[in-house]
């Protein structure tokens, strides 16, 4: 099957800085099948301009993004289509995501998965905790008391499909227990799901016919996981109060925060869960118990406050056992605050006060309302998804 997508250039085009964003003027060379995006007039980089092959926009599971697309330029609307090719499917990274400052999302979210009560059935989810969403925005799902993971298609909330832990809770190869997050690896076609129950980190490969993952770590108290360009995988560790780096298949890894044991100076971390990591492998640490977001500079020995950190409470200032993070490509960030029923949204540079994006409306089940959001992420299109937990559902927020 052909999944069709359309990116639309003055959003895909980054000129050097970035600032090219939405104001960019593009032109295609069919010769060469690449477009040309030079900033207008007023803008930084004036004037310059960087050439965009087509067929490396669309990006497929494995990465073969040059043999695995076709692509077409429609100059009425500075847009161009990507057909995948059989087998592969349109995947974005979560770095690629941009957000315009200021935006704002529908008060009301749409239920996604879930939402027909705690339970086993397709239609149903049981405590989720995090989720992955794909561009075509089929949402991956950690399902953690189903011990397994589900994959929703757009639209369709009637008829999860298991793709991980078919067989029940247990230690097996075939098995999962407690799952907390989980990621696709565009390269390999495969889940990568923090096992929490069984103390791993496992691989399951999303072609047809799999029925058993594979160990990639054991012996590990994992929570979040992430996974940057180079397809270095981020492990937060909640017995150790660290994150660690591994290269995929190696049992080595580097600490990259934390580390020092567990507390609150900024060298330390206090049970970390989620995580999120940039295009300059930049790791975003949520450090739950000290009701913060802490940002870990490559190389750096401590990190920096960038949300939170004013001790636990519900004003803007504060967190309330922050669970969810998601950084776009202006270095806004985004936080699930569990303890308080909403997300928010906290600018680059200003740590000092957040927004309420979407909840802060109680606790409860009405679609403004969370019991407890974990999971966070984003669609390409800049669409909120959030993993209600004690609603047992995931919710979608779009962007107006």
């Amino acid at each position: 099957k052909h999944f069709l997508t359309t990116s639309l250039f003055p959003d895909s085009c980054t000129v050097n800085n970035g600032d090219c964003d939405s104001n960019a003027i593009c032109s295609h060379d069919a010769s060469t099948n690449a477009v040309k995006c030079t900033c207008k007039a007023g803008y930084t980089n004036t004037g310059s301009s960087v050439n965009v092959v087509c067929k490396d926009i669309c990006a497929v599971n494995n990465g073969d993004c040059g043999t695995s697309a076709t692509c077409s330029y429609n100059a009425a609307t500075n847009a161009v289509a990507c057909t995948c090719a059989d087998g592969y499917i349109y995947t974005v990274s979560a770095s690629e995501v941009s957000i315009p400052a200021g935006a704002k999302w529908s008060k009301n979210g749409v239920t996604v998965a879930g939402g027909h009560g705690g339970g086993g059935a397709r239609n149903q989810l049981y405590y989720p905790w995090g989720l992955f969403v794909d561009d075509d925005q089929t949402v991956f799902i950690a399902d953690w008391g189903n011990h397994r993971i589900v994959q929703y298609k757009n639209g369709d909330t009637t008829n999860g499909q298991v793709v991980a832990g078919v067989n029940g809770l247990g230690n097996g190869l075939h098995q999962l227990f407690g799952v907390i997050d989980v990621l696709i690896d565009k390269k390999s076609n495969s889940l990568i799901i923090c096992d929490q129950g069984n103390l791993r980190v496992v691989r399951w490969s999303r072609c047809s016919g799999t029925t058993q993952g594979e160990v990639l770590i054991d012996n590990i108290y994992c929570a979040g996981l992430a996974m940057d360009e180079q397809r270095y995988l981020y492990v937060s560790v909640i017995g150790k109060s660290e994150v660690r780096r591994y290269q995929l298949g190696k049992k080595n890894y580097t600490i990259v925060a934390g580390g020092n044991g567990e507390g609150n100076g900024l060298n330390q971390l206090n049970y970390p869960t989620y995580l999120f990591v940039d295009q300059q492998q930049n790791v975003y640490v949520s450090d739950s118990s000290n009701q913060r977001v802490i940002k870990w500079n490559k190389d750096a020995k401590e990190g920096i406050v960038v949300a939170g950190g004013q001790g636990l409470g519900g004003a803007l200032t504060q967190l309330y056992y922050p669970e969810g993070i998601f950084v776009d490509t202006f270095g806004t960030l985004y936080v699930a605050d569990s303890g308080n029923h909403r997300v928010m949204r906290w600018t680059q540079g200003d740590n000092k006060q957040g927004t309420v994006i979407v909840g802060g409306n109680g606790v409860g089940v009405g679609a403004n309302q969370f019991d407890r959001p974990f999971g966070l992420s984003f669609d390409r299109r800049g669409n909120l998804y959030a993993v209600d937990y004690n609603n047992h559902r995931v919710q979608r927020f779009s962007i107006e």
